[in-house]
């Protein structure tokens, strides 16, 4: 059995092997008429839980997280875009998040809770329903691929994680509770020069620059006063957030103009903008009362042309556009294998 222990080089031998004959294995992704968005359609991963899933600058590789044996919560790995050359790229060690390339392609950033403690953080008490966790272990640190050599970027007691790097490579932005709530702060490449973005009460989170590097989309949830404020910062005090109601925004990377894009009350989360800067892809189960089921929507920047991308699973998300904006790479749960498993799929862009 393998050990957290084993070496990089020696996890991505063993790793490759695995991932050829799962590979081997796979049957074709059938298409769904339904989806005409999507063309070519491939599944990059079989089994386990793979999600955030995000192309470098080239589009040739991918960085995302994913629980998979010998770790009982999500470590971060790169991949080619072809789904071979797996390779564990975070410590092992603690649970990790959002992870991103910088422009380079031989750094990326992620979040992790190894400085904590060395083990996967207690998971949430679901007896208040579903919730995520705002783990306040978390950090963000930026990892060179080629040495292994990792740097840590924020010193904050308190959550800091949910980050992406602009364009230029000059700035990240992500969420942190530094100042009591969750909003969004960009900082330089090295941790300097934190500035805050958002001020509104409530969680926004999930933050990418447009390709142009002109703007910044994210996911938020505004609770109104009385009962949704104080149940927002009940959770929040016992460090939880229940992603009922979001809505999705965008505003300049200084954070003025800030636009509110989907108005439906719905789940809405994950959103990217297509390099035309006039697409926004992104989550929701808009469609479904019981709101237990997730596809892939794309809207207009104003809000208009709202259009369903995915209808063949139960659960969609994580969507990100490859810089050229031909290719779409998203997670999905669509012919699982198991009922937790959750997949990388890629398609080309219609």
């Amino acid at each position: 059995m393998l050990q957290l222990g084993l070496t990089g080089s020696a996890w991505a031998l063993v790793e490759s092997i695995q991932a050829r004959r799962r590979r081997a294995q796979a049957a074709a992704v059938p298409a769904d008429a339904r989806e005409r968005r999507l063309a070519n359609l491939r599944q990059l991963t079989f089994g386990g839980q793979n999600a955030e899933a995000y192309f470098d600058w080239t589009g040739t590789r991918l960085v995302f997280q994913s629980t998979r044996p010998p770790f009982g919560c999500d470590q971060i790995f790169t991949m080619r875009a072809d789904g071979g050359d797996v390779r564990l790229v975070s410590t092992g060690k603690g649970r990790t998040t959002c992870a991103f390339f910088f422009p380079d392609g031989r750094r990326i950033i992620y979040a992790s809770t190894h400085l904590g403690a060395p083990e996967c953080p207690v998971a949430p008490d679901r007896s208040q329903g579903y919730v995520w966790p705002i783990y306040r272990s978390y950090e963000i640190f930026a990892a060179d691929l080629d040495t292994g050599a990792l740097t840590r970027l924020t010193h904050n007691d308190g959550y800091d994680a949910e980050g992406a790097v602009a364009p230029d490579g000059r700035r990240i932005v992500f969420t942190s509770l530094r100042e009591g709530d969750l909003d969004l702060y960009t900082m330089d490449a090295d941790g300097g020069h934190v500035r805050r973005l958002t001020e509104g009460i409530g969680y926004d989170g999930g933050p990418f620059f447009s390709w142009d590097g002109r703007h910044i989309v994210f996911r938020a949830a505004r609770p109104a006063p009385g009962v949704d404020l104080d149940e927002y910062r009940s959770l929040l005090g016992q460090s939880l957030v229940r992603p009922r109601r979001l809505e999705i925004f965008y505003m300049r990377t200084d954070g003025s103009g800030l636009t509110q894009v989907t108005r439906n009350g719905a789940a809405n989360f994950a959103p990217f903008m297509h390099p035309d800067s006039r697409q926004i892809v992104f989550s929701s189960n808009l469609h479904d009362p019981s709101g237990r089921s997730f596809s892939l929507y794309r809207v207009d920047a104003d809000g208009g042309g709202l259009e369903r991308l995915t209808w063949a699973e139960s659960f969609a998300s994580f969507p990100m556009f490859s810089r050229d904006g031909r290719q779409l790479v998203f997670c999905s749960n669509r012919g699982a294998r198991a009922p937790r498993d959750l997949d990388i799929f890629i398609a080309d862009w219609l």
